[in-house]
């Protein structure tokens, strides 16, 4: 009996070993992630695949909705603001919270002191788009990705970008427009905008409401990164 539980134990090692998926200690909790969504909006399908996924990754997943406050967090070690929310209704609290964050919602970039204030000058998004330029591979939120064109989506959709300030690494931007990031991020301590400092790591994605489902495996493995690197794995 004790070789037949050795044996499945090692088998079940090396399939999560191979998958790209962290491995989680048994008996282990779960690092906890709070994801900010519109609950009740039409796209919290997607944010529900996004949860199921990082939950397949390790990950325990709580979800609030976009009016929640920053205190109610509880122990995540990181959160992420979907690009579902509403940025008028999201508590302007997250812009100070000693705690990593990622987000995809572009709007909130400024009031998060990631970016300017200047809609389609120092954030937006781009409709159609498929490619990255990717710029910076020896960063950990690239995912060991080769630098150079990477096919993201598996079909054209909208991409949100933004311009960080003087203390980011820029990941990637879209391909062919340099001046816009799609991945960038921003270690605790480093100039943001507005001579901001990032008071916790901080990271830019570039997935619009619906296109999490849209990503190809490179886009997946970057996404995987970012997230990875956002909670200092």
């Amino acid at each position: 009996m004790a070789k037949s539980l050795l044996r499945r134990s090692l088998v079940m090692g090396t399939l999560v070993a191979t998958s790209g998926l962290p491995i989680v200690a048994m008996g282990a909790t779960p690092r906890t992630i709070a994801l900010v969504m519109q609950i009740d909006g039409p796209n919290a399908p997607v944010d529900q695949q996004v949860k199921a996924h990082l939950e397949a990754r390790g990950y325990r997943v709580n979800v609030l909705n976009q009016d929640a406050r920053p205190a109610s967090i509880g122990d995540a070690g990181l959160v992420i603001l979907s690009s579902t929310i509403s940025s008028k209704s999201v508590d302007p609290g997250w812009r100070a919270l000693g705690v990593p964050l990622l987000t995809w919602e572009n709007d909130i970039l400024d009031d998060l002191a990631m970016t300017g204030k200047r809609h389609d000058t120092d954030f937006g998004e781009s409709t159609r788009e498929r490619y990255l330029w990717l710029v910076n591979a020896p960063h950990p939120a690239a995912g060991g990705v080769p630098a150079g064109v990477v096919n993201v989506y598996q079909k054209q959709a909208g991409m949100s970008w933004g311009k960080p300030g003087l203390g980011a690494s820029i990941i990637a931007t879209l391909y062919g427009q340099p001046e816009k990031a799609a991945i960038f991020t921003y270690e605790k301590g480093a100039t943001m905008d507005y001579e901001t400092l990032a008071p916790a790591r901080r990271v830019m994605f570039f997935l619009g409401n619906d296109t999490f489902t849209n990503l190809a495996a490179p886009g997946v493995r970057l996404f995987d990164a970012a997230v990875d690197w956002a909670f200092g794995r």
